[in-house]
């Protein structure tokens, strides 16, 4: 095949990595995906659309200090067009909202634990767990990182926040979603470092992204970062399947409220390929009286950064309309959960309809 007829295919593929579970000759399309484009890239150059992707971790705390100039994009008139015709973003999507109230400016009213006392706890066998900051969490919507700490918190952990100051760690998925391995590395390297020693004394490594928090368990072991890769992703967890596993063991209950309407889920392409989609449904049933329902939907066309592209937005509008958007607008009623953010954000976008991190969910019925 030319490298342009590879391309297209990979394109398609979107790096759903729903490949893991269903694709009949178990090539991981996703891994290779990578793997090209870190070729291609090396030999034709990154664009500036490509570079906007992947430094988000890098550029996003600034930004967030002028939100509101940043947020022109989407209020002046002609600004989609403009960013459609020199950065290739379509003029029909818009961007997510930044905010100036990171998590890294604006923790929320959550009583965040130390490391050395969650180190205490852990070494006198008491519940605790470090939180994964995320780059997209972090940034656009901190709300569901404050939830978490709190519904932990209600089962009877102590949390630590892993941040830097005044910016995320990042675990290299931005890199690796336009080709930039070494990059990838870098980011991976550093964070690998702040969580070892968690890992050692075998604290939770608790995340709500699953792009990001699943990189933790599948591409950092073939980024030949060393024994304290495979700790890290032996004890890292959704922040689902924590509790879930931590329920059937009997370490913890939540004491929760019924919900209002019935609990639609949509599980994103990383928890799908994970088998991670199961956990959540079992969290879900905590809530007393409710019977979540999984929409039987593929990717929903976000695929990160690829519904954001103006070549791709057709399509990404497309998928989204063959499973998850008919059975949205066929029970108007029922509350949205989806955990990927690129997922709430196709959901707001399309239908104009708030979907939730199941973490903000379990938090109203507390």
């Amino acid at each position: 095949m030319t490298s342009s007829a590879v391309r297209a295919a990979l394109d398609l593929c979107v790096s759903c990595k729903g490949c893991k579970r269903e694709c009949p000759t178990g090539v991981d399309m996703a891994r290779m995906k990578i793997e090209f484009l870190a070729h291609y890239k090396a030999r034709h150059g990154h664009t500036l659309r490509d570079r906007l992707f992947a430094r988000l971790p890098d550029y996003g705390p600034a930004l967030s200090r002028v939100s509101a100039l940043a947020n022109l994009r989407d209020r002046l008139p002609g600004g989609r067009r403009l960013s459609e015709r020199l950065l290739g973003l379509s003029a029909a999507r818009a961007l997510p909202r930044w905010r100036a109230d990171t998590f890294w400016r604006a923790r929320g009213e959550v009583a965040w634990a130390s490391r050395d006392q969650v180190f205490e706890a852990a070494a006198a066998g008491g519940k605790a767990v470090v939180l994964l900051v995320d780059t997209f969490n972090g940034t656009f919507e901190p709300e569901n990182l404050s939830a978490a700490a709190r519904v932990l918190h209600a089962a009877g952990y102590l949390v630590h926040a892993l941040v830097k100051r005044g910016r995320p760690y990042c675990c290299g998925r931005s890199y690796l979603s336009v080709g930039m391995v070494e990059r990838a590395r870098g980011k991976a390297t550093e964070l690998l470092r702040a969580l070892a020693a968690f890992a050692e004394r075998r604290v939770p490594i608790v995340g709500l992204e699953p792009s990001c928090l699943l990189t933790l368990r599948d591409e950092w072991l073939v980024m030949h970062l060393g024994e304290p890769a495979a700790l890290i992703a032996s004890n890292a967890w959704l922040l689902e399947e924590f509790l879930a596993r931590e329920a059937r063991a009997g370490r913890m209950s939540l004491a929760l409220r019924p919900a209002s309407a019935p609990i639609l889920l949509h599980g994103h392409c990383h928890q799908k390929a994970f088998g991670a989609v199961n956990a959540i449904l079992e969290v879900l049933r905590l809530i007393p009286g409710s019977q979540p329902r999984l929409i039987d939907s593929s990717c929903c066309g976000m695929a990160g950064s690829f519904g954001y592209e103006a070549e791709h937005h057709e399509m990404s509008m497309r998928m989204a309309e063959l499973k998850l958007f008919p059975a949205l607008r066929a029970a108007p009623e029922a509350i949205v959960v989806a955990d990927g953010t690129s997922c709430r954000h196709q959901i707001r976008d399309g239908l104009g309809r708030e979907a939730l991190h199941a973490a903000r969910l379990l938090e109203r019925l507390l």
